[in-house]
């Protein structure tokens, strides 16, 4: 699979706002600051496409990203991250009840991506998201972001833990490093 374009569609609160574009979509998951902008900017070979930012926290709506391909188009969704961001419980709250709603009731998903930090172990709101998702039998595989601040065998270490941990696929990504971009595309491929 070869990506052709890429474009920004839609940032939607919710899911009611969200328009249906009966394409087959992957919605991607993460602590804040994990790498998920990052992720589409280097997989569309776009540097400014999805906004990236230091601060924790800035994805706070869903965004929806129309990729077309030499053979299937599909929608990546952004969702906000889960984790550290410096919001109010309130606002922590809404964001879970619209995440919620979109896992659940979002018709187009094939699988959620839900990206982890090579960089440390497998933290605690990661497994809690996993175990949500498998709860709801909601189809998941993972990325794990940032491997080129560590070496190759600590990438094999790591995935080898998300696969015992997850049982799920994990595919090693770096956005400084493009030859992970191929293996992410075959996946979803494969997918849809």
């Amino acid at each position: 699979m070869k990506i052709k374009s890429a474009k920004f569609l839609i940032s939607s609160p919710n899911l009611k706002l969200c328009p249906d574009l009966n394409m087959p979509e992957f919605a991607l998951l993460g602590r804040s600051n994990v790498g998920k902008s990052s992720f589409i900017n280097t997989l569309v070979n776009q540097l400014k496409l999805a906004k990236t930012s230091n601060t924790p926290g800035k994805t706070r709506l869903i965004n929806l990203f129309e990729i077309q391909t030499d053979s299937k188009p599909f929608i990546l969704a952004d969702l906000p991250g889960y984790g550290f961001a410096k919001v109010s419980k309130k606002e922590q709250d809404s964001w879970q009840k619209n995440l919620e709603e979109y896992l659940l009731k979002r018709e187009t998903i094939v699988s959620t991506i839900q990206f982890i930090d090579a960089r440390h172990d497998i933290q605690k709101n990661d497994i809690q998201m996993q175990e949500w998702l498998k709860h709801n039998n909601v189809p998941c595989f993972n990325i794990l972001t940032k491997c080129d601040y560590i070496s190759r065998n600590e990438i094999i270490k790591k995935i080898n833990i998300i696969k015992k941990e997850f049982q799920n696929d994990a595919i090693a990504f770096s956005s400084k490093n493009k030859q992970y971009v191929d293996g992410v595309l075959a996946k979803i491929s494969s997918l849809i």
